[in-house]
């Protein structure tokens, strides 16, 4: 078995821009940061005490869900795609070392905003 290169990652997405990656083109049309105001005013809740982990950025759980719409795929298969493809972790901007949100804080934060969702699903469509 080959070992791992130093340009290992870097060689594969540059493959998957060649080839025509439909997600880092929709990452090139949409600037996100206009949703970021929305989904803190929508998403942002009070703390219920010391302690627990961190929330996860506002815009990368967007993201997430609009992976969910894209591909029509579960929770569970959201976080193993995540996971296991490239083109979803570099749409995401997230790298190999960074923690994948889970099934079930995906699930929570849907369960929790659906209604702010449809708002922003609203704004997303016209742009």
């Amino acid at each position: 078995m080959k070992q791992k290169g130093l340009f290992d990652e870097e060689d594969r997405l540059r493959v998957l821009s060649k080839l025509g990656d439909s997600l880092e083109k929709l990452n090139e049309k949409i600037n996100w940061e206009i949703f970021k105001p929305l989904l803190k005013k929508a998403l942002t809740k009070e703390p219920k005490g010391l302690g627990g982990r961190p929330a996860y950025d506002y815009v990368l759980m967007f993201k997430i869900i609009i992976l969910q719409k894209l591909y029509n795929i579960s929770d569970d298969q959201t976080e193993y795609q995540i996971n296991d493809r490239l083109s979803f972790m570099r749409f995401l901007g997230l790298e190999l070392k960074d923690k994948v949100p889970d099934s079930k804080t995906i699930w929570l934060l849907k369960k929790n905003s659906l209604r702010e969702y449809q708002k922003l699903f609203e704004k997303f469509g016209k742009n």
